[in-house]
């Protein structure tokens, strides 16, 4: 069997005039599947297209949507921004305020304080200045006690310093000269014709300075021993030399002129204090002087009052005198107010029956009366009786007068 022959060539079938072989049916299938092939990449296209629009356009409304955010958010977050500026600018200032205000009142007690500082230190300075001045003085003073004749003049010018101040000029003498040729620093004339009080304001200091100096028991054992027979020498000789019977008092004042070393006297020197009341000589020191001396003002003052006694009695005698006078005018004056105060009594009864009667007349109550009898007590008295009357009292209290 012989194969058939198959040609694409060969036309199967007659299109009109055209005849159609198989090599155009498969030519034609070919482009007709490369058409649909081609349409179908379009459609495909298209629909990426459109998708792909789509996307765009989601793309834009949401890029939209994302920038209305942005601005919203923008917005807010300007707003914000700004409230935060407002805020942080309000802080600061108040801050600002604050630490300005807080700086200003430091600065303030700053300088309150340097003014404090300053006048302290000018307080400072002037008790420095006041302490150095001090010193200059213990210095001077030092320097006065170590020398005998200074410190006896320094405890002279303090005695008689005290009684000059507190006694009257006249009452007392300083470096008067006894019967004896002693010389006591100073002579209190006392009352009544009593002898004069003697005060004597040498003081032996040496033995004193020593002691207080003394570096060891044993140098301070001796300066006291040495002390103690320095006293009983001056007070035997106050005793010797101003106790003059007769001439001055019982007793004589040494004076003092520390108030320490009159304690220290007392509390360590018994034995010298009770020798000195044996020989009748008064240790002192200032305050007790100054006392003493307002008590010897007191008796003076009281001695005077005695001399003037008897003026004092005359001047009351001639006072009672004068008060009998006053009581016997006040006496007279009483009964001529009395015989005055009648008269008014009786001026003041026709008074009243005249104003009655003239007001009877206003009202026309006119009725014959008999003319008023003057009776004892002065009722019914005429003008004429009491002008009269009147004119005699005038005339009495003249007199009186």
């Amino acid at each position: 069997m012989e194969p058939i022959a198959f040609s694409f060539d060969q036309p199967l079938f007659q299109l009109g005039a055209l005849p159609v072989a198989a090599g155009h049916l498969i030519t034609a299938a070919a482009l007709l599947m490369a058409l649909l092939a081609i349409m179908a990449a379009r459609r495909n296209r298209a629909l990426r297209a459109d998708e792909r629009a789509e996307q765009i356009t989601a793309l834009l409304a949401a890029q939209t949507e994302m920038q209305g955010r942005i601005a919203a958010m923008t917005d807010v977050f300007g707003a914000r921004q700004a409230e935060l500026n407002q805020s942080l600018s309000q802080r600061i200032d108040g801050m600002t305020h604050r630490i300005g205000a807080s700086i200003s009142e430091q600065t303030k007690a700053t300088h309150e304080n340097l003014r404090r500082l300053q006048e302290r230190l000018a307080v400072i300075d002037s008790a420095q200045n006041n302490i150095q001045a001090l010193a200059k003085d213990m210095a001077g003073l030092q320097s006065i006690l170590s020398n005998k004749q200074t410190r006896g003049a320094f405890g002279q010018s303090r005695m008689e310093a005290i009684v000059a101040d507190g006694l009257p000029i006249g009452a007392y003498t300083f470096q008067a000269t006894l019967s004896n040729g002693g010389r006591p620093d100073c002579v209190i004339r006392m009352p009544n014709d009593q002898p004069p009080l003697v005060i004597d304001a040498k003081f032996p200091l040496e033995a004193w300075n020593a002691m207080r100096d003394a570096a060891s028991a044993e140098r301070r054992q001796q300066a006291a021993q040495a002390f103690r027979r320095d006293m009983e020498v001056h007070i035997r000789d106050i005793a010797g030399k101003y106790l003059l019977s007769g001439e001055t008092q019982e007793t004589a004042f040494l004076f003092v002129p520390s108030e320490s070393i009159f304690a220290e006297i007392h509390e360590h020197f018994e034995a010298i204090v009770q020798k000195a009341h044996r020989q009748r000589v008064v240790i002192v020191s200032p305050s007790l002087l100054l006392l003493a001396i307002q008590v010897i003002q007191a008796i003076l003052k009281d001695a005077r009052m005695r001399e003037q006694a008897h003026l004092i009695q005359g001047e009351v005698v001639r006072l009672m005198e004068d008060l009998s006078r006053l009581d016997e005018r006040v006496r007279k004056l009483q009964g001529h107010f009395a015989m005055a105060q009648k008269d008014i009594d009786d001026i003041l009864v026709s008074s009243d029956k005249l104003t009655r009667r003239g007001a009877k007349i206003e009202t026309l109550e006119l009725e014959t009366v008999p003319p008023p009898e003057r009776s004892s007590k002065g009722e019914g008295l005429s003008e004429r009786s009491i002008d009269g009357r009147i004119g005699q009292l005038k005339l009495r209290v003249v007199d009186e007068d």
